[in-house]
């Protein structure tokens, strides 16, 4: 006899097994928030110490001629007159003009002349590539010293004292550190983007023009700010090559070591520092506007470049 269930009876519920309760994360440890602290203690001392040179620069351009070289951060009287006397004291807008003039030529065409060494050490397979290559690398070994004599004499027989074309003629031929570090952006770009550019007919110029170049931009930004830094800050070059024109024409470097021995006593100078100061000041601002416009792409080629070598 079958057994008929009974109407409107419901099925019994099955109810599931509460599951593991998610454990509460571990509380933060004592020894790692002292450590944190210690860390940002530490971040912030460094960074006044290395901001320190930079503070006595501003409060020795608003001191007076016998407080200068004190090390009191904050003037007893401000003397904001400085920054307008140093335009009559000094040829300082033309010093500028003549700095810029020659570091933008400089840092174009050495990170022109070096990403073409370096797309063709990168791209082109010939035998004895990789000794030509170390044999670029070895010049980096030379001192400065030793190639300064050999160097002026060339400039000297060419007619070229006295003028611009020393300060940034030799970075036409690229720079070897600048060919390696190019280089090991270009390899780490897909060869394929270049073969597959041959095959639809592209030239070699082609190829290093409309790919490369777009697509090493955070390394050619890294190349233009130390060139341009470089040769803002060249104050030897400048000594040797432009030290017999005129104080117009000197280079900013120049300039400053001239207004130092201005203002020397011992020069018959009254020792009016303060100039110097202001003008050292204002030939800082340009290169600290240069790297904080620049340090994205500082940033991204340091970490991508050399990732393939």
């Amino acid at each position: 006899m079958a057994t008929v269930p009974l109407t409107g009876a419901r099925p019994p519920v099955v109810v599931a097994p509460p599951g593991p309760a998610t454990p509460p994360e571990p509380p933060r440890s004592t020894g790692r928030r002292i450590g944190r602290v210690i860390l940002w203690v530490l971040l912030i001392a460094f960074g006044l110490l290395f901001l320190y040179p930079f503070a006595w620069l501003l409060s020795a351009s608003l001191k007076g001629r016998g407080q200068v070289f004190d090390n009191a951060l904050w003037p007893e009287t401000f003397h904001w007159q400085n920054y307008v006397e140093v335009w009559n004291q000094l040829p300082l807008l033309s010093w500028i003009f003549t700095s810029v003039s020659i570091a933008v030529l400089a840092a174009v065409s050495v990170a022109l002349s070096s990403s073409v060494v370096a797309f063709g050490f990168a791209y082109f397979r010939f035998p004895g590539r990789g000794l030509l290559f170390g044999l670029v690398l070895a010049t980096m070994m030379l001192p400065g010293a030793v190639t300064m004599i050999p160097i002026y004499l060339i400039w000297k027989n060419l007619g070229a004292l006295g003028t611009w074309i020393p300060l940034f003629g030799a970075n036409l031929f690229g720079s070897a550190f600048y060919i390696f570090l190019q280089r090991q952006f270009f390899l780490g770009l897909p060869r394929e983007l270049f073969e597959a550019a041959r095959i639809d007919g592209a030239s070699y110029w082609s190829m290093f023009w409309r790919i490369a170049m777009p697509l090493s931009v955070p390394s050619f930004v890294i190349v233009l700010l130390f060139e341009f830094q470089a040769s803002w800050n060249n104050l030897q070059a400048a000594l040797i090559y432009l030290n017999a024109g005129s104080v117009e024409g000197f280079t900013a470097p120049l300039g400053i070591a001239y207004a130092m021995t201005k203002y020397s006593p011992t020069a018959g100078g009254q020792g009016d520092y303060q100039y110097v100061m202001v003008a050292s000041l204002l030939v800082t601002l340009p290169m600290l506007v240069l790297f904080a416009f620049g340090q994205k792409y500082f940033i991204e080629g340091v970490a991508t470049t050399g990732r393939k070598g």
